[in-house]
């Protein structure tokens, strides 16, 4: 299934893109797509049903802004250099073990929704990545298969940045991870039954109509099953949190002088092969 949640921010209702492509309202059965509903397979089947039965109303999606996915937002754990390509671009040795840092839930906005440019900013970035979404409660599991028994699905995430924040102004990395609008999400968030394995999957993201990043999760340097499965022996994971799985090669940062910084009114385009597209206007803060 592909969910989402559509109105203006803050008042989303909870729709379905049916498999002709019709936007579907989905308020009458469920309050919100978030982490009580992933976790409730009961609900999750008369979703289902509904739509193969074909009861579902019909929206008009003319004028309807996306907004991010998936609501009430737990945590969003990140995994930086996570492919290989990247690791190369950077001239760093791929890491032994996931790096992991955090991303607030507010840094969460539409796919489709105005990026700010920090105040003071020189090195704003950007990175398509694939957003995992856990669907069950997750502590200590033991293999890669159990990480990926416990997605509920998955999602297109821009991982925004500001390098100097990151890299130069001393302490973690979270100081040029957590401005505000830094997490676009969705448009969708696709069943991990819809999407099967995971790790064939191509990401792309333009800037002004330029390719700049063209990989595939095939680069990543620990899968999303054994990300999962890390993570959860230094946290729990629950029903909503999120995870940001890395990103391929292209990013400004790692390309040569002059590297291309984002700026207010750069367009920024983002896809992942079924997952949907991103579209994002900067502008300053």
């Amino acid at each position: 299934m592909k969910l989402l949640r559509v109105g203006t921010a803050g008042a989303e209702r909870p729709a379905l893109l049916d498999a002709g492509g019709v936007l579907r309202d989905l308020s009458g059965l469920v309050t919100d797509i978030d982490g009580a509903l992933l976790a409730d397979d009961a609900a999750l089947d008369r979703i289902r049903a509904a739509e193969s039965d074909g009861g579902l109303p019909e929206l008009d999606p003319a004028g309807l802004r996306v907004g991010p996915p998936l609501g009430r937002i737990g945590k969003i754990v990140c995994i930086g250099m996570n492919y290989h390509d990247h690791s190369g671009e950077m001239g760093v040795e791929p890491p032994t073990e996931p790096v992991v840092f955090f991303k607030a839930p507010d840094t969460v906005v539409g796919p489709n929704d105005t990026v700010l440019v920090p105040r003071g900013s020189t090195k704003m970035d950007h990175e398509v990545e694939l957003a995992v979404v856990i669907g069950r409660t997750a502590r200590y599991l033991e293999s890669a298969q159990a990480g990926l028994a416990h997605v509920a699905g998955y999602a297109v995430a821009h991982d925004v940045s500001e390098r100097e924040f990151q890299m130069e102004r001393g302490g973690t990395w979270d100081k040029g991870k957590n401005c505000e609008t830094f997490n676009p999400l969705g448009p969708w968030l696709v069943t991990a039954d819809e999407v099967g394995a995971p790790q064939t999957l191509p990401l792309r993201l333009w800037v002004n109509g330029e390719l700049r990043q063209d990989g595939t999760t095939a680069e990543q340097i620990f899968p999303v099953g054994e990300v999962v499965r890390y993570v959860s022996h230094f946290m729990t994971l629950y029903p909503g949190d999120v995870i940001n799985t890395g990103t391929p090669a292209g990013v400004a940062v790692g390309r040569p002088e002059p590297k291309p910084f984002l700026r207010a009114g750069d367009v920024v385009e983002l896809e992942i092969d079924g997952l949907g597209r991103q579209r994002q206007e900067l502008k300053d803060a």
